[in-house]
């Protein structure tokens, strides 16, 4: 078996494929399949994943493989399959799906290196260039002015080549250790024949006659309050030692969480469990939708099913969205089973995801936790999948592979025998649809654990405020129950549901709206700096002072920002003490979790935010919630408008009287009367799913239909028509007669980058060939991809439409 089969690090259509390499007699025994390694491809070298081994090749002269990047595999052989199996569900590069399983550590980079082959003189820019070096990395070839044909003339003569170094941007966090070299009573000895002067030696050795184990050197200098060229001097007399020591960069400390015990379970979570446990024991798969009102313990749910994965020797991955990996959902599952828990965010730096990784890849945890990706954890014995909140967008990766964690989830239950559990208080229709036609197993928790009521909810028509002459952002009812809970003591949040809504710059005069002049957008406002920026292209530009198109002066900014409303609420209600969460807040690493602790030891009455404060908090002060635009979402042009409405505002109403305290929920709306914010109130998810099944069937929308959208995009407005038209023609030309092609029609963002947007919607019921249809269609432009800036995207089942 002396020929491996290399997936190459070249994101191109026509290179998705394997290419034999012959392995070197140095690497024969240690070359495994998962593994990374580096390959001469063409003129450099290159990383590739070694995906199978082989004795035979139908080509006659093979490259040898260069180096070997891993001693272990980094991909195990169920993630190597899971991996082909999603390249041809998401219609991605194999390439691409193997890195999107791996931590950013472990992606290689390239450093591109130029080396002079020649003694005698170079064209004159270049020899001013090399300026008697032997090689220069390409970066600094980038920057000089000199024309890039001279140095392809010159790389064509063969007097300079270029490097490929491939770079592995692994690092290992390494520790300073000192311990004793000698025994404790020598060091006695030792103490005695120092010099009088010597006082800080003297108490360095004492500290270790009495502490003779090996201490991190940085916490040796605080306790002994002493320095490093102390230790020095008696490492050089030979009384003390130091290494270097691998650790791993914990982001949590596993001793500060308090160790809980299992709960009494309730009746409805007992009946939950049970068929679950059945499941875990016999190693069967299936997949449960758990369907709980917010509050009603399903957390205690997951958290007994997992501990019978782990009596059982199995493991356990939990996702939950990022926006609710907050530290109290850490602290559950820290505290219930300590360091036997990997946690995974982007919250994390890169060097501490990385040891998390390695953590689940030695087998040191039998438990991870983590947003999307980690459901590649490299597991090899899984006993159980949870997805908490099924329903939360983020599931759904929107760059290649654009893949959803939920169908990742079932296929790999599937490979393992094991249980897969779906939980939301408001599931998916998709979902839900499912569960009722037994596809899932469906199971109920109706009532909260503590048995108190879901909280009130008032919906205040915003119109009758502007009636009555209100024009500020804040309901008279709301106002007057921030007022009453602050003077009780207790405490509010305020969401602001910003989807969709942004803070614009408009001239009153003329009506004119800034936009962002390389995409067809509105600039949004930032108040801190004075400038307008665009959220997709990062194009900026300060705040105008009059009208480019009038030269009027009255050019204000309209909208709603959390910045704004913070102000009207010191204005409104001076007492009140706020913190802020939004984007800008939440910047710096660990503010998340700072300004929630300063809000749980109550050194705040309100927290406002955007939709990141809606789900996952838990705070048994909170009684009052206000939802400040609750129709923000619902104009958007997306058929699942509706249903976000719903979600949010049943999760965000769900934050109130958790504990012992009741508690009230005030919705703010210019749509009273939309049946998704009428229902929300009445937590009616089973009336909202039967009336919003009845609006997708009529429309033919998910769940009815299967949908697929293809985007493409080029610099020329034309080429972009042209290119959807022929997509088009060929598809409609190739699908059944039930199956309809929507299009070409400019993206909701026609333009990006620069760059015009065309796309077509394919809904079909059955089209059992339509990937093999879109990937060949697909491959006839290759040449135009590869020229003449084409781009094509295609996402089997889209979630943003924009």
């Amino acid at each position: 078996m002396n020929i491996a089969k290399v997936i190459v690090d070249v994101p191109a259509s026509s290179i998705n494929q394997t290419f034999d390499y012959k392995i070197p007699e140095r690497f024969q025994e240690i070359l495994n399949v998962g593994m990374r390694v580096i390959v001469p491809f063409g003129p450099r070298k290159i990383m590739g994943f070694v995906v199978g081994r082989t004795d035979e090749s139908s080509f006659d002269k093979l490259k040898e493989i260069s180096d070997i990047l891993d001693i272990t595999p980094v991909l195990t052989d169920e993630l190597l399959g899971l991996g082909k199996w999603l390249a041809d569900e998401t219609l991605s590069m194999y390439i691409t799906v193997f890195q999107a399983m791996l931590p950013q550590v472990l992606k290689a980079q390239y450093r591109k290196e130029l080396v002079r082959m020649t003694e005698d003189s170079l064209p004159e820019d270049l020899e001013n260039f090399f300026a008697g070096r032997d090689f220069v990395v390409y970066e600094e070839f980038e920057a000089a002015k000199i024309s890039f044909y001279q140095l392809q003339k010159a790389i064509q003569d063969g007097d300079i080549s270029v490097n490929y170094q491939v770079k592995s941007k692994i690092t290992k966090k390494h520790i300073t250790v000192v311990e004793p070299r000698i025994e404790p009573h020598s060091l006695e000895e030792e103490i005695l024949d120092l010099p009088k002067i010597a006082k800080k030696q003297k108490e360095l050795l004492a500290y270790f006659i009495d502490h003779p184990e090996p201490i991190d050197q940085k916490i040796l200098v605080q306790k002994c309050n002493t320095s490093k060229s102390t230790i020095k001097a008696l490492v050089d007399k030979g009384l003390l030692v130091t290494f270097k020591q691998e650790v791993y960069r914990n982001p949590y400390d596993d001793n500060a969480y308090a160790r809980t015990v299992a709960l009494e379970l309730t009746e409805q979570q007992q009946e939950a469990i049970a068929p679950i446990k059945q499941h875990i024991r016999e190693e069967t798969h299936d997949t449960f939708l758990l369907h709980g009102v917010t509050g009603s313990g399903k957390t205690e749910v997951y958290l007994q099913a997992i501990q019978d994965v782990i009596d059982n020797g199995k493991e356990a991955i939990v996702l939950v969205p990022e926006i609710s990996l907050t530290p109290q959902m850490v602290r559950r599952f820290k505290g219930r089973f300590g360091s036997n828990v990997a946690v995974m965010h982007s919250g994390l730096s890169s060097g501490e995801k990385y040891d998390e990784w390695r953590r689940i890849h030695r087998k040191e945890v039998q438990v991870v936790v983590g947003a999307r990706s980690a459901i590649f954890a490299p597991f090899e014995k899984i006993g159980i999948i949870i997805i908490d909140e099924e329903h939360e967008n983020s599931y759904k990766q929107e760059d290649q592979p654009r893949y959803h964690a939920r169908d990742v989830a079932i296929y790999r239950g599937r490979n393992h025998n094991c249980p897969v559990i779906l939980g939301s208080a408001t599931p998916t229709l998709e979902s839900y649809a499912r569960a009722q036609k037994g596809v899932y197993q469906l199971a109920t928790l109706t009532k909260r654990t503590n048995n108190s009521e879901m909280p009130d909810v008032e919906i205040v028509d915003m119109r009758d405020e502007l009636h009555a002459g209100n024009r500020s952002m804040f309901s008279r009812k709301l106002k007057e129950s921030i007022e009453a809970c602050i003077s009780r003591g207790e405490q509010a949040v305020l969401l602001l549901n910003r989807r969709g809504y942004s803070t614009f710059v408009m001239c009153r005069d003329c009506g004119h709206v800034k936009e962002c002049p390389h995409c067809d957008i509105a600039l949004t406002y930032h108040k801190n700096s004075n400038r307008l920026k665009c959220h997709y292209c990062s194009y900026e530009e300060p705040m105008p002072k009059i009208c480019p198109e009038c030269n009027s002066d009255l050019i204000r900014f309209f909208g709603t920002g959390t910045q704004r409303i913070e102000e009207n609420l010191t204005q409104l209600i001076p007492e009140a003490r706020v913190i802020r969460m939004d984007v800008d807040t939440t910047r710096r690493k660990g503010s998340h979790e700072k300004l929630l602790t300063q809000f749980a030891n109550k050194e705040a009455d309100i927290l406002l935010g955007t939709q990141m404060i809606a789900k996952g908090l838990d705070f048994e002060n909170v009684t009052l919630v206000g939802v400040l635009t609750a129709d923000s979402m619902l104009h958007l042009p997306d058929f699942r408008s509706s249903e976000k409405t719903f979600q949010l505002l049943t999760q965000v109403s769900g934050r109130a009287g958790r504990h012992e305290l009741p508690g009230e929920v005030i919705v703010q709306t210019y749509t009273p009367d939309h049946y998704s914010i009428q229902l929300a109130s009445n937590y009616d998810y089973t009336t909202f799913f039967q009336n919003e099944m009845r609006t997708r069937k009529a429309f033919q929308y998910p769940p009815y239909v299967f949908l697929s959208l293809i985007t493409v995009s080029h610099p020329n407005h034309v080429s972009a028509v042209q290119a959807t038209q022929k997509i088009v023609q060929l598809l409609m030309k190739n699908v059944g007669e039930d199956t309809v092609v929507l299009g070409p029609t400019p993206s909701p963002i026609a333009r990006m980058k620069d760059r015009y947007r065309y796309q077509c919607m394919v809904k079909y019921k059955n089209e059992p060939n339509l990937r093999t249809l879109i990937r060949k269609i697909i491959r006839q432009f290759d040449e135009e991809v590869r020229k003449n800036d084409l781009l094509i995207t295609v996402d089997m089942q889209p979630y943003q439409l924009m």
